[in-house]
C-alpha cells in the first residue's frame, strides 16, 4: 500500500484518448519517493493508499526551484531603499544595513520570506548569505540552522558569497574558509566588485581553488552590466575557462550575465558555445536586472536581461530565480517564481505557449540541473515526491493563469495548502 496517492492528476496537455479519463494519471507516492505514475482508472500501482488527494485535473508540476535567492537581505527596503536606483547605490546601501544585522533580525527576515516561498510552491532554494567582515558569518549561521529546522518543508543549499569582493575586502578569504567549514554547500563570488580586470579575475581563480579544495559547486554573480566595455563586467569565458581548468563541468552558476545581451551578436554567440561546451548554467534575475539596468541611459533606455532564447539556442542551461524580494537590489517581489517567469515571458519576447513552456522548464527541471539534483528530481518513478497542485486545468495556461498552489508536497507530505474561493455578485435575471 502506497503512503499516498494524487488523483486525477493533469501532468501532460497531450490529446484525451478512451480509457484514459481526458489524458489524467494516478501519481503514487511511498517512502518520499513517486513509486508510480499510471492512467486514471487503470488497475495498476497505485491503486490502494493511505491517503488520496483528488486533483480533479487540476495541473500537477514538479516543486519549484529558486535557484538564487538572498534571504539574508530580503524585506530591507522598509529599513531603508535604494533612491539612487544603480547597483553601485544597493551595495551602498546594503553595506551599510548590514552593519545593522543581528541573528534575530536576519532570521526574522528570512523566515518571513523562506515562508513564503514555500507557501508558493518552492520546494529548493539556494540562498546567497553575505560572507565579508560587515556581516561577518551571522547570515551563514542563520542559513545553516534554518537548512535543518526547516528542512522537512524545503530544501536549503547554503552560498558563501563574498559580496563585497576578496581583495576589496580584506579578511574575506578566511571567512569564507571558515563558512565552508562550517558547510556551506557552494562557493559564491561576486566576479565584478573588485578594483580592476585583475583583481576580478584573482577573485574568480580564488573562488574555484575553494571549489576544489572542499569539493563545492561554484555559483557566480557576474557580468551584471548593460554593456560589456569594461572588461570587469565581460568574465564569462574566464569563467568558462576555469571550470574546464577545474574539472567542473556542470557545477559552476553564472547569476545575471546581463552584458551578454550588451555584446555584438557574433562575440555572443561565441560566448554562449564556450558556455555551453563547459557545462556552465546561466541564471537571468529578471525582477533585479530589469529595476537596475539602463539607469545611466538618458534615451533607449537599457532593460537588459540575460539573452534567453540565445542561451536556449546555444544549449547552455538555463534557469531563472528571484534574486532579492523587497531590498535595494528589488523593491518588488513575494517569492513567487511563476510571477517572476511570467515576467521573464513578458520582457524577452518569450510568449508562445512553447516558450512558456520552456520558462516553466527554467524553473523546474532546468533549475534542477543548475543547483546539481536532477537525478533525484522530476515527474517520474524514483523522483523524490516534490510536487506542486496548481489551481489550473491546462499546463500551457501555468504562467498566465497565475495559480493557486492548493497543494506543495516536500518527499510525498503536504507541507502547504492555498484554497481560495470568488463569488461573483451579479443581479438575478428575473
Amino acid at each position: 500500500m502506497h503512503d499516498l496517492v494524487l488523483r486525477r492528476a493533469r501532468i501532460t496537455d497531450g490529446p484525451s484518448g478512451p480509457g484514459q479519463d481526458g489524458g489524467l494519471v494516478d501519481i503514487a507516492v511511498s517512502g518520499g519517493l513517486i513509486a508510480a505514475i499510471e492512467p486514471t482508472g487503470d488497475p495498476g500501482t497505485a491503486a490502494a493508499a493511505r491517503e488520496e488527494i483528488d486533483c480533479a485535473g487540476l495541473v500537477v508540476i514538479p516543486g519549484l526551484i529558486e535557484s538564487h535567492l538572498h534571504l539574508d537581505k530580503a524585506l530591507l527596503d522598509r529599513e531603508r531603499p535604494n533612491l539612487a536606483g544603480t547597483l553601485a547605490g544597493a551595495i551602498a546601501v546594503t553595506g551599510e544595513l548590514k552593519r545593522g544585522f543581528t541573528h534575530d533580525s536576519v532570521r526574522r527576515r528570512s523566515v518571513r520570506v523562506l515562508e513564503q516561498a514555500v507557501a508558493n510552491g518552492t520546494t529548493l532554494i539556494r540562498a546567497h548569505p553575505d560572507v565579508d567582515p560587515i556581516a561577518g558569518l551571522t547570515g551563514l549561521e542563520v542559513m545553516l540552522e534554518l537548512r535543518e529546522q526547516y528542512a522537512e518543508l524545503v530544501e536549503l543549499q547554503v552560498v558563501a558569497f563574498p559580496q563585497e569582493g576578496i581583495e576589496r575586502a580584506p579578511g574575506t578569504l578566511d571567512l569564507l574558509r571558515e563558512a565552508l567549514r562550517r558547510g556551506a554547500d557552494v562557493i559564491g563570488g561576486c566576479t565584478y566588485n573588485e578594483a580592476d580586470p585583475d583583481a576580478c579575475r584573482r577573485h574568480i581563480d580564488t573562488v574555484f581553488a575553494l571549489a576544489t579544495e572542499f569539493g563545492v559547486p561554484v555559483d557566480l554573480h557576474a557580468d551584471f552590466a548593460d554593456d560589456a566595455d569594461d572588461p570587469r563586467f565581460a568574465l564569462a569565458e574566464y569563467i568558462a575557462d576555469a571550470t574546464e581548468q577545474h574539472g567542473l563541468q556542470g557545477r559552476v552558476a553564472i547569476g545575471h550575465a546581463t552584458s551578454l545581451s550588451g555584446r555584438h551578436r557574433a562575440d555572443r554567440a561565441r560566448v554562449l558555445a564556450r558556455l555551453a561546451e563547459t557545462g556552465v548554467a546561466v541564471v537571468p534575475l529578471p525582477a533585479t536586472d530589469l529595476h537596475l539596468g539602463g539607469r545611466n541611459d538618458d534615451t533607449a533606455v537599457r532593460r537588459g536581461i540575460a539573452p534567453v532564447r540565445e542561451l536556449w539556442e546555444a544549449g547552455v542551461t538555463t534557469a531563472y530565480s528571484s534574486n532579492n524580494v523587497r531590498n535595494a537590489f528589488t523593491p518588488f517581489g513575494n517569492a513567487d517564481l511563476l510571477d517572476i517567469g511570467l515576467l521573464l515571458a513578458q520582457t524577452c519576447h518569450l510568449g508562445s505557449p512553447a516558450d512558456q513552456q520552456r520558462i516553466l522548464a527554467m524553473a523546474t527541471t532546468e533549475a534542477a540541473r543548475v543547483v546539481g539534483i536532477a537525478d533525484r528530481y522530476g515527474l517520474r518513478p524514483g523522483a523524490q515526491a516534490d510536487l506542486v497542485v496548481l489551481g489550473t486545468e491546462r499546463l500551457a495556461d501555468v504562467l498566465l493563469d497565475r495559480p493557486d498552489r492548493r497543494w506543495v508536497l516536500k518527499r510525498g507530505r503536504v507541507v502547504a495548502r492555498t484554497t481560495r474561493s470568488t463569488e461573483l455578485l451579479v443581479p438575478q435575471p428575473a
